[in-house]
């Protein structure tokens, strides 16, 4: 790796970063522009932003990693994100949520659904929530991106980790949602491109598309001869209907994410951001291309680096892309690029990479700030004081969480247990079991009231917790809990149901129970309703 050009490159993309935040910085001067970015932003930006927060190093090396074990049946997730990720969630959900946060005068997604019910707890719950469970998907981006620059660069991953956290935080606590819709546009467009070159490389390294997926689908015999009691059938190819490896993919992988991606906060509150539906319109197209690329491509060339280190690279000649990392699954996609990609690419990539991290993280940090400090300080325990500056104070905080999570969850868990997919797709069904069915009926329901919003808030979250520390084995077993409560590392040890999701059980009791209360509790004012879907439809 050519450190002049690496030097090179991150200078550039580093300044452009810092004048788009100062520039950011100096076009907030109110509350709704650190926390809404005025309600004021392009359609671009917008459809980029939402795009690059939702893809991140997570996406690329975490998930990019897990196509390298689990194949390319995860291109399903693809299909899931695109319709129901960007589709669904622009079209249903968004046009109405972006209608009623400007009637509620809403900031954040705990204050949407505070106002939408009339409640502060709620409001203050779901800030805890998110305050709570957020940090464990921040540090799993954290760590994709710190794992990333570790390999390439040769260096310590501590000292990687805390050079990327540091960058994050200047940005963020500087410019608010404005700062970090503007650079997650630019980044988003480095991320585009770079994955761009990356597929094309990757084909023409392997011969091009039909000699490359050939080549990964003669190789099947071995992926059964090494995953096959897992239901493993071969990379291109799903695995057997019921086994270990297809609950995996299909609840905690394809479900997990692709359903969560529409209850995810720091998501919601982009289309509080633009002034119209048109807007939201127009972004929809630009969304769907991003994600197509940006996911699509870290699944297809995670299957195929099989290919490269088996039959390619003298050093790994007769291993998978796993043996080939030391059975890290996060260490798949570095090493593709360090060993497979030229030295120019490299350099570039590493700013793909930068890319992905920056733009997911510091809307994460940016969501967690506003919880801890509007929906909790200020709102539920009603704390006076200057909410842009509590708000940054809790950004900070949250931030050093991260970063101390990100530091000890590779002490705990072991490297093929795929930490960064895992997580992410954990934090998404945790969101969606907690909010998504109250948040459905928030924009469509005219009679759901807060006693079935908050039943069906509670009940998601604490049956996801339970699932987590004392049913699902990858987490449960690692925590401990379980072991010390009821000496076993899950209370479903040596079943499938080990294995399946917490979104699988939780959602569909939460729905349920939302559903079931749905008109008990008492009934919100007539003139409040009617204020929340004004103008609604049209």
């Amino acid at each position: 790796m050519s450190l002049p050009l690496l030097t090179f490159v991150v200078i550039i993309y580093l300044s452009i970063v810092g004048w788009l935040t100062v520039k950011a910085y100096k076009g907030t001067v109110s509350t709704a522009d650190y926390m809404v970015a005025g309600r004021q932003i392009h359609p671009f930006v917008m459809a980029m932003s939402y795009g690059a927060t939702f893809i991140s190093t997570s996406a690329i090396v975490g998930f990019g990693g897990a196509a390298a074990v689990f194949g390319m049946s995860l291109l399903w997730l693809t299909v899931l994100t695109i319709f129901v990720g960007v589709f669904v969630a622009f079209v249903f959900f968004g046009r109405r949520t972006r209608v009623m946060g400007l009637n509620l005068n809403a900031h954040t997604f705990p204050e949407f659904i505070g106002l939408r019910f009339q409640s502060r707890t709620l409001q203050g719950l779901a800030g805890l929530l998110i305050f709570v469970a957020m940090p464990l998907y921040a540090s799993v981006v954290l760590m994709g991106g710190a794992k990333f620059i570790a390999q390439i660069l040769s260096v310590n991953y501590n000292a990687a980790l805390f050079f990327l956290t540091v960058i994050v935080a200047v940005y963020v606590v500087m410019g608010g949602l404005k700062g970090v819709m503007y650079t997650d546009a630019f980044q988003g467009s480095v991320m585009f491109a770079g994955m761009l070159i990356l597929l094309f490389f990757t084909y023409w390294k392997m011969g091009g598309v039909i000699d490359a997926h050939q080549k990964l689908t003669d190789m099947a015999d071995i992926a059964v001869s090494i995953f096959g009691a897992q239901g493993h059938t071969g990379w291109t190819s799903f695995p057997t209907l019921g086994s270990p490896f297809w609950v995996t993919v299909v609840t905690t992988m394809v479900m997990g994410v692709g359903i969560g991606v529409l209850a995810q906060p720091q998501l919601i509150v982009r289309f509080m951001t633009v002034k119209s539906n048109r807007e939201l319109n127009r972004a929809v197209l630009i969304g769907g291309v991003f994600v197509l690329v940006a996911v699509g491509v870290a699944f297809i060339v995670g299957a195929l680096s099989n290919v490269y280190f088996y039959y390619m690279n003298p050093e790994t000649a007769g291993k998978i892309s796993l043996v080939a990392a030391n059975k890290n699954v996060e260490e798949i996609i570095p090493l593709y690029i360090s060993k497979a990609m030229p030295q120019w690419f490299t350099a570039i990539f590493t700013i793909t990479m930068l890319s992905a991290a920056m733009s997911t993280l510091s809307s994460q940090f940016h969501a967690m700030g506003t919880s801890l400090g509007r929906d909790i300080y200020e709102k539920w325990l009603r704390k006076s004081g200057n909410s842009v500056l509590i708000t940054k104070a809790g950004i900070i905080f949250t931030i050093m969480l991260s970063y101390f999570f990100a530091w000890g969850l590779p002490l705990f868990f072991d490297g093929g247990t795929a930490i960064i997919a895992r997580g992410t797709a954990i934090f998404f069904g945790i969101c969606a079991a907690a909010f998504l069915p109250l948040y459905f009926g928030a924009i469509y329901s005219r009679r759901i009231t807060k006693f079935a919003a908050f039943t069906g808030f509670t009940a998601g979250t604490i049956i996801s917790f339970f699932w987590l520390f004392f049913v699902h084995d990858k987490v449960s077993g690692p925590m401990m809990i379980c072991k010390a409560v009821f000496g076993v590392n899950s209370l479903a040890e040596g079943t499938i149901w080990a294995a399946v999701d917490p979104l699988v059980i939780g959602l569909p009791v939460s729905a349920l129970i939302t559903l079931a209360t749905a008109f008990a509790g008492k009934q919100l004012p007539k003139e409040h309703v009617e204020k929340c879907f004004h103008g609604i439809g049209k």
